[in-house]
């Protein structure tokens, strides 16, 4: 049960033979693959595996339930096993396998926890599919009504409810879960790092300090379906005309607001070489250090896709999530005075911790700055003193009581 091996195990499941990465989706077979994978390796454990209303997984060591009678909670680890499109094989399995393996050298030194240890495997983080990240935590705080999460739909048209049908499930079970909640007394998440801040740090871990505010937008623009080739020039109403200017707005309006923007996923109707659309949605990633400044730039796109006859709407937003300092700071301590890092990229953490849940996070150094990519990377070595700092920071969290 190493590593290594579950490591080895993990690979295979919904990789592209020709991209080299990875199509894992909410509640499809890929899916459902690592869910049975992370069941056996709990099985295996002797965890005790239970599901909250969105089908999070959470196993223990040791009772959360009895640990709230007596007035104490449990300590969560772990992260999410869903990709994005072609994604890289580190973002969110990085932080799953090292729970497990942290359980496994904190039971080899004879460990005994004095509060319980959860390790949970987070659904539809990404939300690659439904379009909305973090979906499986935000329902289960109230920071999504089940109601919106059912009518989220996919590139192909089948909303979450129906997703959730086909996957034996039952939709109308979904929503918020105070009981899941309040069994978690601490959340500290270990992930992979999404840039290169520990390159240049020369460092192969760091504490989180801080998720910045992002968000993401729909733009909507219509126009009217004819001949490429018959249809003359001031006849046209391209509906790609307005998209493309809201992409170059995108980039300008973040240079000038000091933040970033992203359009980055695209449908066009009806989608051939030789017809004119009539319609584009484009979807809008933004985020910053700075929520006003995003709100900017938000501002400046809306108002140039307003003026060319488009529709711009919220989705998700997120504000600007600093990690609880004294936690923080207890795992800096624990770990000898490691860097800090701030971090432009989402998590479940920051959800958890926007709920009012004590929240750290660790990263592990990815030597290639890249992610959401299958050039995303981290040494075996470097892994390693991942699980080295997250076993230190659960034996310390999770010790003798006060």
């Amino acid at each position: 049960m190493s590593f290594e091996s579950m490591w080895a195990d993990l690979q295979p499941v919904g990789r592209s033979a020709q991209s080299g990465g990875y199509r894992r989706f909410a509640w499809t077979r890929e899916d459902h693959d690592l869910r049975e994978w992370f069941a056996g390796e709990c099985a295996v454990r002797g965890l005790d595996l239970t599901e909250d209303r969105m089908g999070n997984q959470w196993a223990w060591w040791g009772d959360p339930d009895a640990a709230v009678a007596l007035g104490d909670k449990g300590v969560v680890t772990g992260s999410h096993l869903d990709s994005v499109p072609d994604g890289g094989a580190f973002d969110g399995p990085l932080g799953v396998v090292s729970a497990l393996a942290a359980i496994d050298l904190l039971r080899d030194k004879g460990f005994e926890p004095a509060r319980p240890i959860g390790v949970v495997n987070f659904v539809d983080e990404e939300g690659a599919r439904f379009g909305v990240a973090c979906a499986g935590s935000r329902v289960i705080t109230g920071a999504m009504t089940a109601r919106r999460a059912r009518s989220l739909t996919d590139a192909d048209g089948t909303t979450m409810a129906d997703a959730l049908k086909a996957a034996g499930r039952d939709p109308h079970q979904i929503g918020r879960d105070d009981d899941a909640i309040r069994r978690i007394g601490s959340f500290v998440e270990l992930h992979v790092e999404q840039g290169r801040g520990l390159v240049d740090l020369d460092h192969p871990v760091a504490v989180g300090s801080d998720i910045w505010p992002h968000g993401r937008w729909r733009l909507d623009f219509t126009g009217e379906a004819n001949h490429a080739g018959t249809t003359r020039l001031e006849d046209r109403h391209d509906a790609m005309l307005g998209y493309a200017g809201a992409v170059l707005a995108a980039r300008e309006a973040a240079i000038t607001n000091g933040c970033v923007a992203t359009i980055g996923k695209v449908v066009v109707t009806p989608g051939g070489v030789n017809a004119i659309p009539s319609a584009v949605t484009g979807w809008l990633d933004a985020r910053g250090a700075s929520p006003r400044a995003v709100r900017r730039a938000v501002a400046d796109i809306s108002a140039m896709v307003e003026q060319s006859g488009g529709r711009i709407t919220e989705e998700s937003w997120t504000p600007s999530t600093p990690f609880d300092a004294s936690l923080s700071a207890r795992l800096g301590t624990r770990l000898g005075g490691i860097p800090v890092l701030g971090t432009g990229a989402g998590h479940d953490a920051g959800i958890l911790a926007n709920a009012g849940i004590p929240t750290a996070m660790l990263f592990v150094r990815n030597p290639t700055g890249i992610s959401h990519s299958p050039e995303e990377h981290a040494e075996p070595s470097d892994c390693l003193e991942g699980v080295a700092a997250l076993t230190a920071v659960l034996e310390d969290l999770a010790g003798a009581l006060a």
